[in-house]
């Protein structure tokens, strides 16, 4: 099926940037609707849509998108996205040079549990610029969820020093809506479930919560579907699921793509990510990973959290941490977390 493609700016080998593009005709012309940016002139050309679009390459691309536009002109914004396992260094791997703005610096923080006080981190120092992907790896009880909930507000812990500035503002000043309200969004490992709240009702409420704080108007449920459904679908997710009370009775996979439903509709700047691909199949992996990635723009950052090698085949890190005893002790791109993976902690940490 291919997909009449128009280019703003024009695409060259030497591009640096994902442009948005817009589809002319299709019979099959229904795909994610991100962010990006119109300038210039425009290239008109024709491309099968599997050519655009990271799809598993036993699948057809037809099959997992929805027909919502079959031969009416529609514009979407969007950013091309490679596919699992190739090279996404433009999305994430900026360098330390890079004029990025600073999105969340994080200076000497040290934080105790709040109940019994016992330190859990010691010290912790992380930048991450707009665009930037950040994985944080490291063993079990070595801070890294504990690193997470303190940047997002959890009350079960205490910062006892350091700093913490997001988007230029000092976060550890804000209660927790107010950091997701300014662009902080995280997808916890186990997602609660609340009985009596449907996705849909929570899913509005969330958003126009959000909308309220930017002084935008609500959303009604009808205009809210219509933004909600190319998200669905980009994460094939049934819309049947709309309809099920938050996360009960979900599976696992089932909770980590509403969490990365949720990140979809409230459009966070940094999206901290903890362990999303525990209890995930290869085929689920796949579909949470193309989700995030298509999320991604020149303007927000991802700080994914997890143990394993096989996340980061498919969310490509520019910057790869080590944290052990609640600090970070190694830095690097994600050939470490290869290495990690061949030779064990112990090799790195004592190198």
């Amino acid at each position: 099926m291919a997909l009449n493609v128009q280019i703003y700016p024009p695409i060259s080998s030497h591009t640096k940037t994902y442009p948005n593009f817009t589809v002319k005709s299709s019979n099959f012309c229904h795909f994610p609707i991100f962010s990006g940016l119109f300038s210039r002139n425009s290239l008109n050309f024709t491309r099968n849509a599997s050519d655009l679009f990271p799809f598993p390459r036993s699948s057809s691309p037809n099959q997992q998108k929805l027909s919502i536009c079959s031969g009416v002109s529609a514009e979407f914004s969007s950013t091309l996205v490679p596919e699992s396992g190739h090279d996404s260094s433009e999305f994430g791997n900026k360098k330390e040079s890079d004029s990025s703005a600073v999105l969340l610096e994080v200076k000497d923080l040290t934080a105790v549990v709040a109940e019994s006080g016992q330190k859990i981190l010691n010290g912790v120092n992380l930048t991450i610029r707009e665009g930037e992907i950040h994985a944080i790896m490291g063993k079990n009880g070595s801070g890294k969820s504990t690193f997470s909930k303190v940047l997002v507000g959890h009350p079960d812990y205490e910062v006892t020093g350091g700093s913490v500035v997001f988007k230029g503002k000092n976060l550890l000043d804000m209660e927790p809506e107010e950091r997701s309200h300014a662009g902080l969004f995280m997808s916890f490992q186990s997602p609660v479930e609340i009985p009596g709240v449907s996705n849909m009702d929570f899913l509005r409420m969330a958003s126009n919560a959000q909308r309220e704080k930017l002084g935008l108007k609500d959303r009604g449920p009808l205009e809210f579907y219509g933004f909600l459904s190319p998200k669905l679908s980009a994460l094939n997710m049934d819309p049947k699921f709309l309809d099920r009370n938050v996360n009960e009775g979900f599976s696992g996979g089932e909770k980590k793509r509403n969490e990365i439903l949720q990140l979809a509709v409230l459009e966070a700047d940094l999206a901290i990510l903890d362990e999303i691909d525990s209890g995930l199949d290869v085929d689920a992996l796949q579909d949470v990973a193309k989700a995030v990635n298509g999320l991604l723009t020149s303007k927000n950052s991802v700080l994914m959290i997890t143990h394993y090698q096989r996340l980061l085949d498919y969310i490509r890190p520019g910057f790869v941490h080590i944290m052990e005893d609640g600090n970070v002790v190694k830095t690097g791109d994600v050939s470490l977390a290869k290495q990690l993976e061949k030779e064990g902690y112990k090799a790195i940490t004592s190198a």
